[in-house]
């Protein structure tokens, strides 16, 4: 899942009044803190008067700790910044390593209280958990939940570790006690989930719908909702259902690209493959994110288009060695286009082999290694994990076609 869980958190902080109206140029020529920056965005992503709120709240942090280095509620806050930055813009490479190594100068300082402490361990959890690193995020959290039992917030960090990691029943335990504590966008989108992954798909949709609703129209997490609710219907057969999402997460949040992307998703099943580029060319333009050009890949391989396949896989394999190098894990995308891309199941099984080696209970994990080992021709180790990927009884189409 890749919900974020400082989102909210952040919505609020932009709440508070700003007294300093220094822009982001002035911002960045300061030489005498040394901190990540805060990158522009595309013009496209400015969301009117958010931008403005964000730089002027980078500067206020920034200008807390001209003040006193060791203001650890204002290295606090740059982390959620840059979370926040890294989720809208793409920009995963500068921000996420950035809010990282604000938020251990944060831990550093002295006199950091219980409560700021938890903060900055749940914000560390989130950013782990974003760079797939599952295990760190589960210690993480459960570090952090010691110091604070009863915020939802945390327990939602340890509902995704657990699922990346394959603790499913600590997963549904972990969501029980986040909505209970706090029912909204959050809980019921993890909620949602975890139906999904258990086979109940009517009480996945619903569960979304009610998050999106909790959500406030607009805000970036919202429309993410609506996307994911979007996803459950376009996975289990509802197009029309998926596209009206789709559409109404563009109306809210004007060239969102995310919502972009995915009616192209439905232009290429339909077949419109050149409306389909067009509209993830324009997404791209707007954000670096992998998945659109391994959307343009697949367009272009359908095509036949070998100049522009070739061209598109460049350029994923560049953004894929930024993301490793900023400390991202990306053995299953790697191992994904390998398989689908390039056709090679054998290199394929080198990435998705690492992946399992580090969360062998993931039954995406166990779904890929099917799906590879079924292309290889290897029943009997497709079998085995067909049976690792089905313990949860989930019933996602690629799944039961494998088992057919």
């Amino acid at each position: 899942m890749k919900f974020n869980l400082i989102t909210l958190l952040l919505l609020t902080l932009l709440t508070w009044s700003c007294q300093n109206e220094t822009n982001l140029q002035q911002a960045s020529s300061t030489q005498d803190i040394d901190l990540p920056k805060l990158l522009d965005r595309h013009a496209d992503l400015r969301q009117g008067t958010e931008w403005d709120q964000i730089q002027r709240l980078y500067v206020t942090q920034q200008q807390a700790l001209r003040k006193d280095p060791q203001d650890a509620e204002a290295y606090l806050k740059l982390a959620q910044i840059f979370i926040n930055e890294a989720r809208i813009t793409g920009e995963h490479g500068h921000y996420y390593p950035g809010a990282l190594e604000v938020i251990k100068k944060g831990l550093a300082q002295p006199l950091v209280n219980a409560d700021l402490r938890f903060q900055m361990l749940s914000t560390r959890a989130s950013v782990e958990l974003s760079q797939h690193d599952f295990t760190n995020a589960l210690a993480t959290a459960e570090e952090a939940v010691k110091l604070n039992p009863y915020n939802a917030q945390i327990y939602g960090a340890l509902v995704d570790a657990n699922v990346e990691l394959g603790n499913y029943t600590q997963a549904v335990a972990m969501a029980d006690k986040m909505v209970s504590i706090r029912p909204d966008l959050r809980s019921y989108s993890r909620v949602s989930y975890l139906r999904e992954i258990h086979g109940d798909v009517d009480g996945a949709i619903e569960a979304m719908k009610m998050a999106v609703t909790a959500g406030f129209p607009g805000q970036e997490a919202t429309c993410w909702a609506r996307l994911t609710l979007g996803e459950l219907y376009e996975t289990y057969g509802y197009p029309a259902e998926a596209k009206e999402q789709y559409t109404l997460a563009l109306a809210e949040r004007e060239d969102y690209p995310f919502a972009m992307a995915k009616l192209a998703t439905l232009k290429t099943e339909e077949g419109d493959l050149a409306a389909a580029e067009e509209e993830l060319l324009a997404a791209a333009a707007i954000i670096p994110e992998i998945g659109f050009y391994t959307d343009l890949a697949s367009i272009y391989k359908q095509q036949g288009d070998q100049e522009k396949l070739e061209a598109a896989l460049t350029e994923i394999q560049v953004m894929l060695q930024d993301d490793v190098n900023s400390g991202h894990r990306m053995d299953m995308e790697y191992a994904f286009i390998y398989l689908e891309l390039y056709e090679s199941p054998e290199q394929a099984l080198v990435y998705a082999t690492q992946e399992y080696e580090r969360r062998p209970e993931n039954i995406d994990v166990n779904r890929l290694l099917a799906r590879i080992y079924t292309s290889m021709g290897n029943k009997e180790l497709a079998d085995q994990h067909l049976v690792k990927a089905g313990v949860t009884n989930s019933k996602h189409p690629e799944l039961l076609a494998l088992a057919d």
